[in-house]
């Protein structure tokens, strides 16, 4: 009984202890810092707002149909649904009322001026490496130039007691030490800056990186073990592996990825899902000079040992049917609703329908992207170099025996080779697909 009493006692203390130090971390783990910012400075704003498409926040934090940076956008997550927040200029539900050290503190921190840590879904542990003088120009931009709308935030679902927010701070103390950017010294300068631009604002890595038992990127850089952007499943969207190996950029030039960053598109793939908010409100925006620092980047990382080149099987699919061998499961269902965009060598229209013989989306280590775009459809980016939006209808209403039959044979076919798809799959992404989270965006107040 009296060691019942002493474990009660020491596990009570021990919680305390916890608490505590999680609750006071924002004060000497991540300090305030003072400084003044000239947000009249029309140079400092403009860069800003070229930093801010950078760093995509106009995605995240607008929801469909909602005012810009107003916040409502839900964002799934394995415990429930978090909605972005309001970062406009309004004082009272946006953040008008932060000085610059709140607004740092928030932004590279993961901090609230209340000292409240904020959900990892925010990309922080990337934004540690930002610059001063880039943090600086956000601040600028945002406080000048982007209209106040006065729009109250949505709590997120996330169930008691995992919505506690003090556990965070223990989440930060892990996985989001203090850190600065660093390049081996001799790095050529455009892919330093390529670096610079993946690792911190654009945050390739958040949705590009696996995920841990904590939900924290696996590595935050590229890393011996070749995690850094190796390909992670997000809200049932396969992000798929930026590396310069098998299943990821190796068949890829690097004249094909500045095109796709600028365009969303080009002769091998086009982006869907969640990228092509990337592309359409973020990366097409960004100089050539820096898309190509960052397709140079990108092709710079080393393949894991075994995944340095991808090797395409005979084409025996093209001939068998042409010659009216529809004897391949899923063949038949392919030929029906698929040829007539994607034809029957499986090459498409360059820009216009993405080619399947080939693409690294279509082989990718998991089919979930594949899946889900075959399932619920997707449409292209519109980009000043592509102002005509191409969309793909969803095939959801074909049975689920029907499904795994024809993302396998496209899988497998023209060369492809890649795992089967089964019936398994396919329900799974029919539950993910119904419990899509409901965007927040009443009417607001400007």
């Amino acid at each position: 009984m009296r060691f019942v009493r002493f474990a009660l006692l020491g596990g009570i203390s021990g919680l305390a202890m916890a608490w505590g130090i999680a609750v006071t971390s924002p004060w000497w783990f991540a300090p305030k810092e003072d400084r003044i910012v000239d947000v009249s400075d029309p140079d400092l704003i403009a860069r800003g707002e070229y930093l801010a498409r950078a760093g995509d926040c106009v995605a995240c934090h607008t929801a469909p149909g909602g005012a810009p940076f107003a916040g409502g956008l839900g964002l799934q997550t394995p415990m429930g649904t978090i909605y972005a927040t309001n970062i406009t200029p309004d004082p009272e539900t946006g953040i008008g009322s932060y000085d610059y050290g709140d607004f740092e503190r928030a932004v590279r921190k993961g901090v609230r001026p209340d000292g409240i840590h904020l959900y990892p879904a925010m990309p922080f542990a990337s934004y540690r490496i930002v610059s001063d003088e880039d943090v600086q120009a956000l601040y600028a931009y945002f406080m000048s130039s982007v209209a106040p709308v006065r729009k109250e935030n949505q709590p997120a679902t996330i169930p008691w007691p995992v919505s506690m927010r003090w556990p965070l701070g223990w989440w930060q103390l892990l996985f989001a030490q203090p850190r600065e950017f660093e390049t081996v010294e001799g790095t050529d300068p455009q892919i330093a800056r390529g670096a610079y631009l993946v690792e911190g604002l654009a945050h390739c890595g958040a949705c590009h990186t696996p995920r841990g038992l904590g939900y924290q990127e696996k590595a935050l850089k590229s890393d011996d073990a070749g995690r850094f952007l190796s390909g992670s499943v997000l809200e049932g969207w396969y992000a798929k592996n930026l590396r310069n190996e098998d299943t990821g950029l190796v068949t890829w030039t690097e004249a094909e990825l500045v095109a796709f960053l600028k365009a969303g598109r080009n002769a091998r793939t086009a982006a869907f899902g969640s990228m092509t908010d990337v592309v359409q409100h973020s990366l097409h925006y960004l100089t050539d000079a820096d898309l190509t620092a960052i397709a140079r980047y990108l092709k710079s990382l080393p393949p894991r040992p075994g995944r340095e080149t991808w090797q395409p099987q005979p084409d025996e699919t093209t001939e068998a049917l042409r010659a009216g061998d529809f004897s391949a499961p899923g063949a038949i269902t392919y030929v029906e609703h698929c040829t007539q965009c994607h034809r029957l060598d499986g090459m498409g229209a360059p820009e216009i329908y993405p080619a399947l013989k080939g693409n690294s989306m279509v082989f990718a280590d998991d089919p979930s992207s594949l899946i889900q775009v075959t399932m619920a459809g997707g449409r292209m980016p519109e980009t000043p170099a592509h102002e005509m939006t191409f969309a793909m209808p969803g095939f959801a209403h074909l049975s689920d025996e029907d499904l795994a039959e024809v993302i396998s044979f496209i899988r497998n076919s023209w060369g492809n080779h890649a795992s089967a798809v089964t019936e398994r799959d396919i329900a799974r992404m029919r539950r993910e697909l119904a419990h899509k989270p409901v965007h927040y965006a009443p009417e607001a107040k400007q």
